[in-house]
Formats: C-alpha cells, sequence, structure tokens
C-alpha cells in the first residue's frame, strides 16, 4: 500500500491518520494524544513520536515520511518556528528536531493550508469542475486562511501567502500581533465576544450571541452578528478582488453559522469589482478530519 502519514498539531491534541493512496484514500488508521504543550517542547517531540510509533504497530508498516500541520510557519532564513501564538513551538527548529528525532523525511504547514489542501483534494471543492485555485479560510478562535493551487499548497515567497487575517482594514482594535485593524480583530469569536461584552456590560459566548440574534431579543446581540457580516463580506471581498479563487471553503469553529452563507453571500457583491458574485462560498465536509488528512497530503 501506498500510505500517506498525516499529524494535525492543535492545541489540545496531536492526532495522526494514516490514508491508503492506492484506495481512494480510505483512512487505514488514527489515533490522538493530549498535545500537552505546557510540558514543554522536547516532551512534544517525544510524544509525536511515541503516536507514530504506536500506529506503526497496530499497522505493521512504518512512514517514509509524514507531514505535519502545525500553528504558525517555519521561516525560511533561519528555519525557526514563527507566529506560533501561545504554543512551545515558538522559536524552535521543529522540522529538522523532529526529522532527526524520526529519521524520516518531515513536511511541515500551517494548519490552515492543510484545512485548504483536504477540502480541495477530498471535500467541498474535489468534485468542482475547472477548479484550479482553492482559498480556505479559517474562522475560529483566530482567523487564517491557506491557499491551494492546482492541487499543492502555494506558500508564497514568506510563506504567509492566504494570512488574510492579518490585512488591515481599519485603524481601530490592536492585535496580538502587534499591529492594529487587523481583520482577525473583527470576525474572529473571542473578538465579537469582546465587542458584545463592550456594548452589553456581560460577557456571553458567541453561540449564545447568534441565538440571541436570530430571536430579536437581543439589540447588541443583533448589532454584534451584523458586524460579523459587514465585516465577512469585506474579507470575502479582499480575497477576491486580490486572487479571484476558483472557490471558498469556510473552516473553524464559525463555519456553521447560516448567516454567512446567506445575509454574507449577498453583501460579497457590495465589496468585489462586480456586479454579482460568481464564487462559490461554501461548508467545509471533512470536519474535524480536514486538518490531519490535509497533513498528509503535504
Amino acid at each position: 500500500m501506498n500510505l500517506l502519514w498525516g499529524i494535525d498539531l492543535g492545541g489540545t491534541k496531536v492526532e495522526c491518520a494514516v490514508l491508503d493512496a492506492d484506495n481512494d484514500y480510505k483512512e487505514v488508521a488514527r489515533d490522538r494524544i493530549p498535545a500537552n504543550h505546557a510540558e514543554g517542547y522536547d516532551i512534544l517531540l517525544q510524544n509525536i513520536k511515541q503516536l507514530i510509533s504506536n500506529i506503526s504497530q497496530s499497522i505493521g508498516s512504518k512512514p517514509a515520511k509524514v507531514g505535519i500541520g502545525t500553528p504558525g510557519i517555519i521561516d525560511e532564513q533561519s528555519g525557526l518556528m514563527i507566529n506560533c501564538h501561545n504554543t512551545c513551538l515558538l522559536n524552535k527548529p521543529f522540522k529538522k528536531d523532529l526529522s532527526s528525532l524520526l529519521g524520516i523525511d518531515v513536511r511541515v504547514a500551517n494548519d490552515a493550508n492543510c484545512f485548504a489542501l483536504a477540502e480541495a483534494n477530498l471535500g467541498a471543492a474535489k468534485d468542482l469542475s475547472d477548479t484550479r485555485m482553492v482559498f480556505g479560510v479559517i474562522l475560529g478562535t483566530g482567523v487564517g486562511g491557506g491557499l491551494v493551487l492546482d492541487g499543492k499548497v502555494w506558500n508564497g515567497r514568506n510563506r504567509i501567502a492566504a494570512e488574510f487575517g492579518h490585512t488591515i482594514i481599519s485603524d481601530e482594535n490592536e492585535c496580538y500581533c502587534g499591529r492594529t485593524g487587523c481583520i482577525e480583530t473583527f470576525i474572529a469569536g473571542p473578538s465579537l465576544e469582546k465587542y458584545y461584552e463592550s456594548k452589553a456590560g456581560e460577557f456571553k459566548k458567541l453561540k449564545y450571541i447568534i441565538e440571541l440574534a436570530r430571536n430579536k431579543s437581543d439589540a447588541i446581540a443583533v448589532e454584534t452578528v451584523d458586524r460579523l457580516i459587514h465585516y465577512f463580506a469585506k474579507a470575502m471581498g479582499n480575497i477576491i478582488n486580490m486572487l479571484d479563487p476558483d472557490v471558498i471553503v469556510i473552516g473553524g469553529g464559525l463555519a456553521n453559522i447560516d448567516e454567512l452563507y446567506a445575509e454574507g453571500l449577498e453583501r460579497v457583491k457590495d465589496e468585489i469589482f462586480m456586479d454579482e458574485v460568481r464564487t462559490p462560498i461554501l461548508r467545509p465536509k471533512l470536519g474535524g478530519s480536514a486538518g490531519v488528512y490535509g497533513a498528509a497530503f503535504l
């Protein structure tokens, strides 16, 4: 069998999946362990090694190489991980160290790129005709993106292609990245909760804010969701104006908000250099498997 090994390194778990490339990418094995980032970098490396060893024993096959989806990216000049918000990977030579520890080739990509790669090859965009460019959008605790061209990740010269969450749309809202006005500060889940709290004087989780807005029982909740739709449309409009992808697939915790695909899509037409929106903006099909499947495709 031609087996593809992928690892999704998340905030709370490390998950590994093995796909059979000779059998329509059927899943052969999957396992997960707690990430335990607080235990430190070296422990994380050993845990990844142990996870791979456990699966190798269960299926009777060892990987010749492995793909890993991570938060952050590798700086090409230094080889160190950068833009890793709140993880032990920051400023570490993760790819080099893990490859040395495992004794095999390791391919590393941002988790948003892995999401886009999976949805392009196995998910929402798989059966669309004339689809060369797929833009994957992650809306959750943060806002990120991944770009796939002709079935492969497009990283860009600086390896930050598709990082639209840190494009500037305003002179308001300080971002953790050190700049002001990033789109992430307007449409990420915590940003929306923060906005509601600033107006209402009390904190509510986003799912309850959405419910209140749908019931029209809370004017500030309605305002918060309308604000999400407003800036979501601007963000999608910027992506379409700059790249004109064949399809956009939405992932992350906010991907199940119906309003984004209805009123949100309707408002996108006011943000693009066209009279109509011809770009499909789709829900994901792979759910929680997208990250680890995309890593395997690396």
